[in-house]
């Protein structure tokens, strides 16, 4: 059966792959994470680049710091992911029966990720908080539970979404990024004729497609970290509150070099993540396939 008439695989399958693809990213990429949330929570001139800022964390902190704050990551990892790719095949779907075209397009490839980035967004917030207030240098948390505790009581339960507006706009961003450069770089690539030549397609147009999106919304995880960083003062407004304004204080503040703040350790992560995360998706979706037989084949 040709590629262009089997079946679609049914959500679950979307959202297993995206599931496996996102633990194996994260295993393989974390420390990469710590250190660019250490570059990013420091304000004025960076005192290090990423090198000096890894190996003062091992100096100072040990080894393990630089997997400080893993659980609550790993523990989104697996829904973040799968909803991530379901969302996308999901919006795909959606986007291309409005517009009555057979195949994805480069605009709709676009639309198709900021949507599954929006839609991803929402599940990640409390999660990547967790995180943040673990890996600062700062912080004096046990453990992720801590961190949940003292954030309820000190600001309710919806202080656990602090940096949601910002957490939206960074992965509206990189989605859109992401999946518009993998439909066009698959474009581009020799016609893959066996399984091996298909997985080096999907690492490459995965890749390019981490590293652009992360070029587009690096400055709206500086901002995120900012405010999921900071410890709310009662009476006291929020220096980094809203995505836009903040992204201007900063840049006055600090120039705009400072809204690139941990580029270098985030698009290393990023960008063959982005592959390695694309190259299992699509590994695993072909053994859903096999397993399921015609029509999915």
């Amino acid at each position: 059966m040709a590629t262009e008439q089997r079946k679609p695989l049914p959500f679950i399958a979307n959202f297993a792959a995206g599931a496996i693809a996102g633990v194996s990213e994260i295993l393989t990429f974390y420390p990469l994470d710590v250190v660019k949330t250490r570059m990013q929570l420091e304000t004025g001139k960076a005192k290090h680049g990423m090198v000096g800022t890894f190996t003062s964390i091992i100096r100072e902190e040990g080894m393990g710091r630089l997997y400080r704050g893993l659980v609550p990551p790993l523990l989104l990892e697996a829904p973040k992911r799968a909803v991530k790719f379901a969302a996308n095949d999901f919006w795909g779907k959606a986007y291309m029966g409005l517009s009555g075209e057979s195949k994805m397009t480069q605009q709709l490839s676009i639309l198709t990720g900021c949507s599954a980035g929006a839609t991803e967004s929402f599940i990640v917030v409390p999660f990547e908080l967790v995180k943040i207030k673990l890996q600062d240098k700062t912080s004096t948390f046990a453990g992720p539970m801590d961190v949940v505790k003292q954030v309820i009581r000190k600001e309710g339960i919806l202080g656990l979404y602090a940096g949601m507006e910002a957490t939206f706009w960074r992965h509206f961003w990189w989605n859109g990024g992401y999946f518009g450069c993998i439909h066009q770089v698959r474009g581009m690539l020799p016609k893959a004729e066996t399984q091996q030549a298909q997985l080096f397609n999907n690492f490459v147009s995965g890749s390019v497609g981490g590293f652009v999106g992360t070029a587009i919304n690096t400055p709206f995880d500086v901002v995120k970290s900012r405010i999921q960083g900071a410890s709310k003062v009662p009476g006291v407004v929020p220096k980094y509150n809203w995505t836009y304004p903040a992204l201007v204080t900063i840049m006055r503040e600090e120039g705009a070099a400072a809204l690139y703040k941990g580029f270098m350790p985030k698009v290393l992560r990023l960008a063959p993540g982005g592959g390695v995360l694309l190259l299992v998706v699509e590994f695993t979706l072909g053994v859903f396939r096999k397993a399921l037989g015609p029509p999915y084949v």
